[in-house]
């Protein structure tokens, strides 16, 4: 069965309002459709990928990274 980012990214934000966690909701969804995590890394969508990205900033797992005001 092939997996549509579409689908993967549904599951993913499913799981995250369960969990209360992108990261673990990426882990969680790989798991659901037996695949890689490199193979769920490219079917996220470029919001989940922010989200995801925020909250490993948010956790100091991720360097934070500065913004200019724009």
């Amino acid at each position: 069965m092939s997996v549509t980012e579409f689908d993967f990214c549904q599951l993913v934000e499913q799981e995250a309002k369960i969990c209360d966690s992108y990261i673990r909701a990426v882990i969680n969804s790989c798991e659901s459709f037996d695949i890689d995590f490199s193979a769920g890394a490219r079917l996220l969508s470029k919001p989940l990928i922010e989200k995801i990205q925020q909250e490993g900033e948010d956790s100091d797992l991720l360097p934070k990274i500065t913004k200019l005001p724009v």
